[in-house]
């Protein structure tokens, strides 16, 4: 019995409020309208400016230039790994390389008048090399090569020999 007087009151509310409830339906059915006319001229927009994105620079697809900027990366990053490689081929060379060099002038005899005898280090990165010796003497000039290994030789040198080795030594990179 609840049912049938809910419903009867719900047909009553109904019948008594018609031209209102027409007006508030009419009312959200512009207010709709209106809603789903600014959805279709934002999606009009939307699709004027995917299409024109899509198209490109000078007409060109944006999926053409896309793929052709990847492959221009893929080619700048295989280039950069070819110039990685390089450069630490070289570094390992430089390091065998010559980039220390000490050099000391001395007179070898005291009736001699200038500096004309040197001793010169040459050295790399490991402290290994050679240290050359020029004594100049009246009558003739000798030249001797002492091997360097570890900052160290295992003949015996000279002081201007020893000098011109820590010298070059002191020179690390």
């Amino acid at each position: 019995m609840d049912l049938r007087m809910n419903m009867k009151y719900f047909m009553e509310f109904m019948a008594g409020n018609m031209p209102f409830i027409v007006v508030f339906m009419a009312i959200v059915m512009v207010i709709m309208l209106c809603i789903m006319i600014r959805q279709a001229w934002n999606l009009s927009y939307m699709k004027k400016r995917y299409r024109k994105m899509m198209s490109g620079v000078d007409g060109d697809n944006l999926e053409r230039l896309l793929m052709g900027h990847i492959d221009e990366v893929r080619h700048v990053v295989e280039e950069n790994q070819r110039i990685d490689a390089e450069n630490r081929r070289m570094d390992e060379l430089l390091n065998l390389a010559v980039t220390r060099v000490g050099m000391v002038r001395f007179r070898a005899f005291e009736d001699m008048g200038s500096d004309l005898s040197y001793a010169v280090a040459l050295l790399d990165a490991h402290n290994n090399g050679v240290v050359l010796s020029s004594i100049f003497g009246r009558e003739d000039s000798r030249s001797y090569a002492k091997p360097i290994e570890d900052g160290k030789s295992t003949y015996p040198m000279t002081k201007e020999e020893e000098q011109a080795l820590h010298e070059a030594m002191g020179k690390a990179m």
